[in-house]
């Protein structure tokens, strides 16, 4: 294992990833285990904790590819709510993929070393997805606002062709701008020490490692935060202040409920990532903690994904009701 100090150039980074921290181990012991371990060995914690977490990223990968499998072999789905999810759902798949394997390796080997230039596309492919799924909740806002706000009008503006290009702009702008702050990032001189106290290459742990004044990265790297987690949380809020409004003005209590749990998977998706989000990137930078950082990271990184498939399964009916009829169609071939 090589480390590098001031006067050479890092080539590679450690990834510290839960370290010796007994506050950050008893919340993972009560998030994952059911029994008790000696939190003074590491190795038996990691071990412990390895299972668990492979379980949760297995979960995370074949919810997302169900509900994509699901949604489009059943006619019934192809609608441009479940278009967008099919998005979701695949955004998932890579977003977990860009963090949780490496993680799942480190917690088993000595070696927790990461290349300069696998930190760098570990950091791109986290920014790309993570941005992309920001801007994609909103673009899934729009669509319930249209369909429960104006519903006469809603074939004609969620056609396929805004549909496809609501996603095409999601998808663009998560890729241009995760890779203008991956470049951002990288360009700064890496001179030593090269420990990243976290579990993954992320953006303020890194900065703490650059040799040079981090001032002006920090500002746009929050810049960057405000704009592309606010602006679609904010469009996502307004568009649910609208949806409310109507809801609350439909008579019968069954029609308020009935409309109110075509949103409601989305919703709920929408408070854990954005709730998460928000907490880790745009609070004071006085309030920053390297083990708050690493629960808030494993929470949307993690813990968020492997639910989101079972919000929009368990709670949707017509999820449901596809998955009985694709399996009676199997059963019966």
């Amino acid at each position: 294992m090589m480390f590098y100090w001031s006067n050479k150039t890092v080539t590679e980074f450690i990834l510290l990833g839960f370290g010796n921290q007994p506050e950050l181990h008893i919340f993972l012991f009560l998030l994952f285990s059911f029994f008790f371990v000696p939190f003074s060995n590491i190795l038996l914690l990691c071990v412990i904790l390895y299972f668990p977490m492979l379980l949760m990223y297995l979960l995370t990968i074949l919810g997302n590819v169900l509900i994509i499998t699901v949604t489009l072999m059943d006619p019934a789905l192809h609608s441009p709510m479940y278009f967008f999810l099919r998005n979701l759902s695949f955004l998932e798949i890579g977003y977990t993929s860009s963090t949780i394997p490496k993680m799942l390796v480190n917690l088993l080997s000595e070696d927790k070393s990461i290349s300069f230039l696998g930190c760098a596309t570990q950091m791109y492919f986290f920014s790309f997805l993570g941005i992309t799924e920001c801007c994609l909740l909103a673009a899934m806002s729009y669509d319930r606002y249209v369909a429960i706000c104006h519903p006469l009008h809603y074939t004609a503006t969620m056609s396929k062709a805004v549909c496809l290009q609501l996603s095409a702009v999601c998808w663009l702008i998560g890729l241009l701008v995760g890779l203008g702050q991956t470049t951002f990032i990288f360009t700064l001189p890496y001179c030593g020490p090269n420990r990243i106290n976290h579990f993954f290459c992320d953006l303020p742990p890194l900065l703490k490692l650059a040799c040079t004044d981090t001032y002006k990265n920090e500002i746009a790297v929050y810049t960057i935060a405000v704009t592309f987690i606010m602006v679609p949380f904010l469009l996502i809020l307004v568009s649910y202040i609208h949806i409310l409004h109507t809801i609350l003005s439909i008579s019968s209590a069954a029609g308020r409920s009935k409309t109110f749990s075509t949103c409601s998977s989305h919703l709920i998706v929408v408070t854990l990532f954005f709730g998460s989000a928000i907490m880790m990137y745009l609070r004071p930078k006085s309030s920053y903690s390297p083990n708050t950082d690493k629960l808030l990271s494993l929470f949307y990184s993690v813990v968020s994904p492997v639910l989101n498939p079972l919000i929009y399964s368990l709670r949707n009916k017509e999820v449901k009701e596809a998955v009985r009829r694709v399996m009676a169609r199997k059963i019966c071939i």
